[in-house]
């Protein structure tokens, strides 16, 4: 169990800020962030990690398991518009100071590249997902991120490289979200410097 203390903060900042992230220039793609955001779970002295399902009338990729992001805007950086984006799809207000570091920029098929940012959010106090973006939130204990056997990796006769598919909340779950919660659990929570821009996304995502 990760106990949603001071202690668990300090450990996920330290890890984070240590670690040298890869950025990617967009280029062609655009630039997008999400947030990787800590908060309590149903039971409030644990840990946990807020994910979504996506709405089913959104134009990209709906019903798909999403972190709370999308494109950044001229005016923001990355950890700006992650911290917005968690304000309007699920209505949690955060600070600057809840930013605990970037982890690496992740290049995707359907033509974004992302940008994680691992970000404080306390007790979440007042999640409400925002039905025109987000059809279900869900909190995930962040001991879920351990679960055996998870990750595992398939073989697809379209791409050298492996898809990534991670178990949370009772699904398996794909590229990006999954390749960027793994990278979150084994930098942030275990230290391991581990890269994942070279793990693929299922066919169905590429669009």
């Amino acid at each position: 169990m990760y106990g949603l203390d001071a202690t668990l903060r300090e450990h996920i900042e330290a890890n984070v800020r240590a670690f040298e992230r890869r950025a990617v220039e967009p280029g062609e793609r655009r630039a997008a962030a999400v947030a990787v955001t800590i908060v309590a779970a149903e039971d409030p002295r644990e840990a946990a990690f807020i994910i979504t399902a996506r709405a089913a009338g959104l134009r990209n990729h709906a019903r798909q398991w999403a972190l709370p992001g999308g494109r950044i805007d001229a005016d923001e950086d990355a950890a700006t518009s992650a911290r917005r984006e968690l304000l309007e799809e699920v209505a949690l207000r955060t600070d600057p100071a809840a930013v605990l570091g970037l982890l690496d920029d992740y290049p995707t098929r359907s033509g974004f590249v992302i940008t994680p940012v691992v970000v404080w959010g306390g007790s979440g106090t007042g999640l409400e997902p925002n039905a025109a973006e987000v059809d279900s939130l869900h909190r995930v204990r962040l001991a879920d991120l351990d679960h055996e056997g998870s990750p595992r990796f398939v073989d697809i006769a379209e791409s050298d490289a492996p898809v990534i598919q991670l178990w949370v909340d009772g699904h398996w779950i794909h590229a990006p979200t999954a390749a960027i919660l793994y990278q979150f659990r084994e930098v942030a929570l275990h230290g391991r410097a581990t890269r994942v821009a070279d793990l693929e996304q299922p066919v169905w995502a590429w669009h």
